[in-house]
């Protein structure tokens, strides 16, 4: 493990959190996902998570739909310095805020983040339930962090837009709830190129297996330490593999499903169904 955090955040976005935490690897662990999860425990920094508030995390994870980090960050920004604590537009509550906003003026303030206008009158939506439904932001927070979470989940995958993806980092960011492990493009794609899930898997199936395989104290951290592997090693189309095995340190964990090392070829492990 580094002694730092990595270059590249895997936190859920700059203001994403988390804590240094201490994962003890198992000298035999119980399934391939767990050891998995523990070799990335030696290449990346430990994480736990918890903390952001909830509704603030809602509006992050719709800005970076369909778009980077990198790109969603700015409008995250400029949505806050106008709606949130000290914005011309505050109104005592983030919630409160949004929900009263003008959605064209909303769209031209996140425009940085891609889709601004379905973006801006999804974010309005949202608080206005939210702002109705629990009192505000601090309601909200409350409900992710101590209610019951198939409950919390249910109500967020019921809310229009928020897939998932979105419910389960919400739960995670904010809620700080174990045995989440949401699923992105990458962890979908390395979940199933390794062996972990079945090739055909879609995004919940992968969910499904990770979590039931996964010690739930190391979902959080499994998450996002598979990001950033994704980007650095096992990208979509050049994985560090078609290099030679030296190139990728979790090589002998891997299946390498899709791969074709003598080819130099990489494909979904979905097209490899059927294959003789």
């Amino acid at each position: 493990m580094t002694d730092d955090e990595p270059a590249e955040n895997i936190s859920g976005g700059a203001s994403g959190g988390g804590r240094p935490a201490t994962f003890t690897a198992s000298d035999e662990p119980a399934t391939r996902a767990a050891a998995v999860v523990d070799a990335l425990g030696d290449l990346y920094w430990r994480k736990a998570y918890g903390g952001q508030d909830a509704f603030e995390c809602l509006v992050r994870t719709v800005l970076s739909q369909n778009t980077s980090d990198k790109a969603s960050q700015p409008a995250h920004d400029q949505l806050l310095a106008r709606y949130g604590e000290g914005g011309p537009e505050w109104a005592g509550d983030l919630a409160a805020s949004l929900s009263a906003a003008a959605t064209d003026e909303l769209a031209e303030t996140i425009a940085g983040a891609g889709l601004y206008n379905l973006k801006s009158e999804r974010i309005v939506a949202l608080a206005g339930r939210v702002d109705e439904a629990y009192g505000g932001a601090d309601g909200f927070d409350r409900f992710v962090r101590d209610g019951d979470p198939d409950e919390v989940r249910e109500t967020l995958l019921d809310m229009d837009g928020i897939g998932p993806k979105t419910a389960d980092c919400v739960l995670l960011f904010a809620g700080g709830r174990d045995g989440v492990f949401p699923v992105d493009t990458h962890v979908h794609r390395i979940a199933r190129r390794m062996g972990l899930a079945p090739p055909t898997a879609d995004h919940e199936a992968v969910r499904e297996a990770l979590e039931a395989a996964v010690p739930p104290e190391q979902c959080g951290f499994g998450h996002t330490a598979t990001i950033q592997f994704g980007r650095e090693y096992c990208t979509a189309r050049r994985p560090a593999c078609l290099e030679g095995p030296e190139a990728c340190p979790l090589y002998d964990l891997c299946d390498r499903v899709g791969i074709d090392e003598l080819a130099g070829t990489a494909v979904d492990p979905a097209e490899t169904v059927g294959d003789d």
